[in-house]
């Protein structure tokens, strides 16, 4: 089965894969620019579209029409271009779909996906494309299940699964983990994390979480899966490291209801503990100052219960941050990123509790309710 190639005419809608190809030219080594939204074929996708079904059993449509597809030996990957767009298609891993996929030859189906990912301009056959890749694809697929992974809030998680499955698909979930934000973030490292490949545990020991909120999903697995708790002698000589377990235990100070968190980490203290000692010994940044606020705040807020130390542990955590914060050279870092108008320190001088005192910023008055607790 033969395979077009090139972009279309001049003025016909552009593939989503040659929409995130372009995009990825422009930021190869970072994520894509508001995850590439929005796609070529937004004007047809707006939140009118098809909803996810409440029976277990609606979601055999796609698999219905793959069937019927494949059930014709002479029909081309073409003609599905358009026939997905108006049934509910899952972005993840769905059982009928993989079940469709493996009944006809597996050789066609798998051209089928390749010519659906590739020269789909419809965001529902892209999926199911990719859907067929991720159940037949074979490593040769593996450039194609990259690129249009870049668009990771909707393919993201085939794209995970994709590489999931198949040996040697490490490589290729870092490469889009470090490029992916956001809901894509989530599946390429929860991937990461259920592989377990001691290969991977340098990257998700330093980079894994980005900042985002979405982080709080997996950064306890991140904790567990790469035993931190064995990896903390490095902290001192790797401040790449510090950072990154900044963000681990910030993520996990306050992402109840989404992961693991440290009054359920049977290391917290003996993380925050070196954390503490181990930021101390660098040059402050903005990152470093709201990490190290963030963590006080958690400290003097919460009970021992809720921070997995003892009251003994938290005490003397929280004064050693404030030393940290209160040193003149990172009190000044702070004012002037507050002055160039940082985001974190902004956030900071608007969420700091009253019991949060810091010499970067001016003593806040309690509002009425917080007098009256």
């Amino acid at each position: 089965m033969s395979e077009m190639t090139g972009t279309g005419l001049p003025g016909s809608p552009i593939s989503l894969f040659d929409h995130a190809l372009r995009l990825h030219k422009l930021t190869p080594e970072g994520p894509l620019p508001r995850d590439g939204y929005p796609f070529p074929d937004h004007a047809s996708h707006d939140r009118r579209g098809p909803k996810a079904p409440r029976g277990r059993h609606s979601t055999k449509d796609v698999a219905r029409i793959l069937d019927a597809h494949f059930a014709r030996a002479s029909a081309l990957p073409s003609e599905l271009a358009d026939v997905f767009h108006d049934v509910y298609v899952p972005i993840h891993q769905n059982e009928h779909i993989a079940a469709a996929a493996m009944r006809p030859d597996s050789e066609r189906a798998r051209q089928t996906g390749r010519w659906l990912v590739r020269h789909g301009t419809d965001r529902c056959a892209v999926t199911v494309g990719l859907a067929l890749l991720a159940a037949v694809g074979t490593v040769d697929d593996f450039p194609l299940i990259k690129t249009i992974g870049l668009l990771s809030d909707r393919f993201g998680p085939l794209a995970a699964h994709a590489f999931e499955r198949q040996p040697g698909g490490v490589d290729s979930l870092l490469w889009l983990a470090e490029r992916v934000t956001g809901w894509g973030r989530v599946y390429a490292v929860e991937a990461l994390c259920r592989l377990d490949d001691p290969t991977a545990h340098p990257w998700l020991l330093r980079r894994a979480c980005d900042g985002d909120f979405l982080n709080g999903y997996f950064a306890g697995r991140v904790a567990t899966v790469t035993k931190l708790h064995e990896a903390l002698a490095y902290l001192d000589t790797d401040s790449e490291m510090v950072d990154h377990v900044g963000r681990l235990l910030h993520q996990m100070s306050d992402c109840a209801g989404m992961g693991l968190t440290l009054a359920h980490y049977p290391y917290a203290a003996v993380a925050l503990e070196a954390h503490a000692r181990s930021v101390g010994l660098l040059s402050p940044t903005s990152e470093r100052y709201f990490t190290i606020s963030v963590l006080t705040q958690f400290l003097i807020t919460e009970s021992p219960d809720n921070t997995g130390c003892t009251a003994a542990q938290q005490e003397a955590l929280r004064s050693t941050y404030l030393e940290i914060l209160d040193r003149a050279e990172w009190t000044r870092a702070a004012r002037e990123a507050l002055a160039a108008g940082d985001n974190r320190m902004r956030w900071l001088d608007d969420h700091r509790a009253p019991g949060l005192r810091l010499r970067a910023f001016p003593d806040r008055e309690p509002d009425a309710g917080e007098q009256c607790s």
